[in-house]
């Protein structure tokens, strides 16, 4: 993306609530410190997916990045393993944060945070309210609502549905029996998160990687349908960009949320799938170009 030497990997521990989390700082060539960034990726996934394409060209352009694994997801420790919790993710961000801000090489008071999708609506919450993090960027991002919710997971039926097996996974749990699980991703079993054809988790060239386990806590359910990261949109007062696509997924999120944002914001409309934004190079580095332009910016 920017023609300088490919960036330099760091293998980092750090804790959240009790749990060590494993990331991988990406470094910009030449000594810092930098302006930094905590990058989050899409629900189920782990640091080598689309969190260290976008670290990586961050630091390709000068600005420390740090991918990391969730608790419960990839080296990270925590159990449940591979539970969708917002509020666990969102509480890992901001301990993300904190690891920055005392990472040698980042300037402690240039602190930025990028989503991914999901990861999109994670980092916004964390974002919200908390002075450390002064510039956001969203990218492809996924913003449901209660509405939204219900369009995407078949009405007040299907939500139901999955919430009560939530309640019912979670109390199994309780009981000391085995966490229930269902794939993440699946073309024949309807039961899976994402059932159909999710090329970007099911091919071994694109998202399906060593590190990336196809599962999904069924408690997960309850806590993620309930997730609606625009109730904290006014309290992102920090500059912000939003990258997606009208072909991406629920653009009409993106606009909402856009709307009830309180800081200096864009809204920026390009081309592609969702699963563009994740892995294919010249979307990735469009995306991930204007981020910089914005951090560049912002963090100054």
């Amino acid at each position: 993306m920017t023609g300088l030497p490919p960036a330099r990997t760091e293998r980092v521990t750090f804790s959240s609530s009790g749990q060590v989390l494993v990331g991988t700082v990406y470094r910009p060539t030449g000594r810092g410190p930098w302006a930094a960034v905590v990058v989050s990726g899409s629900w189920t996934t782990v640091k080598e997916q689309m969190a260290a394409a976008y670290a990586r060209q961050l630091a390709e352009a000068g600005l420390l990045a740090l991918a990391f694994d969730f608790t419960g997801f990839g080296e990270s420790g925590g159990h449940p393993r591979q539970l969708e919790s917002p509020e666990r993710k969102i509480r890992d961000i901001r301990a993300a944060v904190t690891f920055l801000r005392g990472h040698g090489d980042a300037d402690p008071g240039r602190i930025g945070a990028l989503g991914i999708c999901a990861g999109a609506g994670y980092t916004a919450v964390a974002a919200a309210g908390d002075p450390r993090v002064r510039a956001v960027s969203l990218v492809a991002p996924w913003l449901h609502d209660a509405g939204l919710v219900q369009e995407i997971y078949g009405g007040e039926e299907g939500v139901r549905q999955r919430t009560e097996a939530g309640l019912a996974a979670r109390e199994r749990q309780e009981r000391g029996e085995p966490v229930l699980y269902v794939p993440a991703v699946s073309t024949t079993d309807p039961n899976a998160a994402m059932f159909g054809p999710f090329d970007y988790y099911l091919d071994e060239k694109r998202g399906a990687v060593p590190a990336w386990e196809n599962r999904f806590a069924v408690m997960s359910w309850p806590e993620w349908l309930a997730f609606d990261p625009h109730q904290a949109a006014q309290g992102v007062t920090v500059p912000t960009v939003i990258v997606h696509s009208r072909d991406g997924a629920i653009p009409q999120g993106a606009e909402k949320f856009h709307t009830a944002l309180s800081g200096p914001k864009e809204l920026i409309w390009t081309d592609g799938t969702q699963f563009d934004f994740y892995d294919q190079e010249a979307k990735v580095a469009e995306a991930a170009g204007i981020a910089v332009r914005h951090f560049t910016e912002a963090l100054t």
